[in-house]
């Protein structure tokens, strides 16, 4: 496996920061030895001399002037090792974990992990448990030249507090990642509504068609059964009168 990190890089930033810190010290040290020479000839002067005033100016301007250096020079360059020689210490002891994912894809994230400028190295793991792909963000630091990942490659690394100490390639391109565009979600929706639209008019289609021909034959039998009886009934008793009338017409006018 190739490592991020080796026992080289420890021992030089350990060396830098001793030797920032040795210069502070150094510093410090000549601002108190100043200091206090210029405190013991103030004392050996004689009382309201002329002269009190220069050792009072030398201690005024030094201070002002040692302040204004340890916060750039403690702030600045000092911490930035020191912090990188932190981490360094922590992922030399603490615990490691190792995994193997398919890497997707470099992605900078503007943060720091242990005070210190990190990209992050994104992968896919595959959950068995709900069958679905997850991210799995890992960091990577940034003043280190990145690897050579690239999308769908099976790798297995090693971590320590989420920061990649070490990988190996087990496999180049192992899996092939589809981006889903834009443009094929409205086809998605499409096949969906397709199946409805096709079986709503065929059943309206039934429902109107079987009212279309009952209705109509209903209503010729109502209409055509009254229409035949009452003429009839009419007729019948229409006739009847007609020829009972004149026979007894006839027969009274015979007596």
């Amino acid at each position: 496996m190739t490592n991020v990190y080796t026992d080289a890089e420890y021992l030089a930033a350990h060396k830098q920061r001793s030797k920032l810190l040795g210069i502070f010290i150094a510093v410090t040290a000549f601002y108190a030895a100043f200091c206090i020479g210029w405190l013991i000839y103030y004392i050996g002067l004689p009382y309201k001399d002329p002269m009190q005033k220069l050792p009072q100016t030398c201690v005024y301007v030094i201070s002002v002037l040692y302040v204004i250096f340890t916060a750039l020079y403690m702030g600045i360059p000092f911490a930035r090792v020191n912090r990188y020689y932190t981490m360094l210490t922590n992922v030399s002891t603490g615990i490691k974990d190792v995994e193997k994912n398919y890497f997707y894809c470099f992605e900078e994230l503007n943060m720091q992990k242990d005070n210190v400028d990190m990209v992050g190295c994104i992968f896919e793991t595959w959950n068995k448990k709900k069958c679905e792909w997850f991210e799995r963000a890992v960091y990577y630091d940034v003043e280190i030249p990145l690897p050579e990942f690239e999308s769908g490659d099976y790798i297995r690394y090693v971590t320590q507090s989420n920061i990649v100490l070490q990988y190996e390639i087990l496999q180049k391109h192992a899996l092939e990642f589809v981006e889903v565009k834009e443009d094929e979600t409205p086809a998605e929706n499409v096949s969906v509504e397709e199946n409805p639209t096709e079986e709503k008019p065929a059943e309206a289609q039934k429902v109107e068609e079987k009212p279309a021909e009952e209705k109509p034959a209903e209503a010729q039998k109502v209409e055509e059964k009254p229409a035949e009886e009452k003429p009839a009934e009419a007729q019948k008793v229409e006739e009847n009168p007609t020829e009972e009338k004149p026979a007894e017409s006839q027969n009274k006018e015979e007596k």
